[in-house]
């Protein structure tokens, strides 16, 4: 019996072993400052590797800052020298010698920006600890416990996208396959889609031509600077959850199409994360319906998100071609081997190294 959760995807001239993906999600355990600040430790290389070995498809690694006032908190990954590129491709390396197919989010925080890791409470830090003072596309706070963002000027949007290609060129350096580029939750190219966050009057603002234009810059220099034989992701948050005043599911099915053009090649579709009185009804798979809309509406390949946790539920949605594949989050912190599991209960297989082979 053919198992859809465990059957080979390939995208441009990749093959991903199976449909069943990692998340990107922020340990905050790097250095924050100093010449280590950014650089992938210790931790990070055990926390991938054992997602590897535990037989899941793709890995994307969580959101790498590509300046360093792009990090979400002082203590998260950054891609903007050689050194942190270096330790990243000691965690590509080990991710494609096993099986799994490495990949990379990149990421700017914009206004959500330096901010404290989140078993330190919620809320901004300041330069004492590390912190700096956070950028956006208007002087919108995230929060009212947030700084007012600094709003910044066309010349220094403009710059953006270099700082994403240049990312790009070092990502595939250090040996990652598959890189996304962070549109969703908020953070920079998300709160430029959102009329919610995004106020400006000039060519960066305004219109959704305008509000898109600096996310369509960003994946023209990463295309530009990525292999032609590699995909592209984009992660999106299919809606703000703001009745009347964010970024909508219709918006999403719109900019799918001209990310499609641009040369995207998957949409991972998330939701929310912009602010404002958000009323979000969470629950088990709340989000397939958006990655499916913009599959059947769009053509464009997706990977659904979001309390994705049983098997028989993974299996269901790329069985029925709502998606092409599951992106897990919080369920692979709490089973590193969800993929091999999954395989049993489901009656397939899956890749494990050698050395796993009896558990098979």
């Amino acid at each position: 019996m053919s198992v859809a959760l465990f059957e080979p995807y390939t995208l441009r001239s990749l093959t991903i072993p199976n449909r069943v993906w990692m998340a990107p999600m922020d340990q905050y355990s790097a250095e924050p400052s100093g010449p280590d600040a950014g650089v992938p430790n210790d931790w990070h290389f055990a926390h991938y590797a054992a997602r590897a070995t535990g037989g899941t498809g793709l890995i994307l690694v969580e959101a790498t800052a590509v300046s360093p006032e792009g990090r979400i908190s002082p203590a998260d990954l950054g891609i903007w020298n050689d050194t942190q590129a270096r330790a990243l491709s000691r965690i590509a390396r080990f991710l494609k010698e096993h099986g799994t197919v490495p990949g990379i989010q990149l990421g700017h925080g914009g206004r959500k920006a330096s901010t404290k890791r989140p078993w330190e409470g919620r809320g901004p830090v300041g330069p004492g600890e590390h912190g700096w003072q956070p950028v956006g596309p208007s002087p919108v706070p995230f929060a009212e416990d947030h700084p007012v963002p600094t709003e910044l000027t066309a010349e220094q949007i403009a710059e953006i996208p270099g700082q994403f290609a240049e990312a790009a060129r070092r990502a595939r350096g250090a040996g990652f396959e598959v890189v996304e580029v962070h549109g969703a939750h908020g953070y920079l190219i998300s709160s430029f889609l959102s009329p919610y966050a995004n106020r400006r009057t000039d060519a960066y603002g305004g219109s959704f031509e305008n509000r898109t234009r600096l996310a369509l810059d960003v994946v023209d220099a990463i295309r530009g600077a990525w292999p032609e034989e590699l995909p592209v992701f984009f992660k999106i948050s299919a809606t703000d959850w703001l009745e009347d005043a964010g970024w909508t599911a219709d918006d999403t099915v719109r900019f799918a199409r001209l990310l499609r053009e641009h040369g995207v090649d998957l949409l991972d579709v998330s939701s929310g994360g912009n602010g404002g009185p958000a009323d979000i009804p969470v629950g088990p798979g709340y989000q397939v319906p958006f990655a499916a809309r913009v599959k059947a509406e769009t053509g464009l390949p997706v990977a659904a998100v979001g309390l994705i946790t049983e098997s028989g539920q993974a299996e269901k949605i790329v069985a029925n071609g709502e998606a092409d594949a599951v992106l897990l989050g919080r369920e692979l912190l709490r089973d590193a081997s969800w993929a091999r599991r999954a395989a049993r209960e489901l009656g397939a297989v899956t890749h494990a190294p050698v050395p796993y082979a009896w558990a098979i």
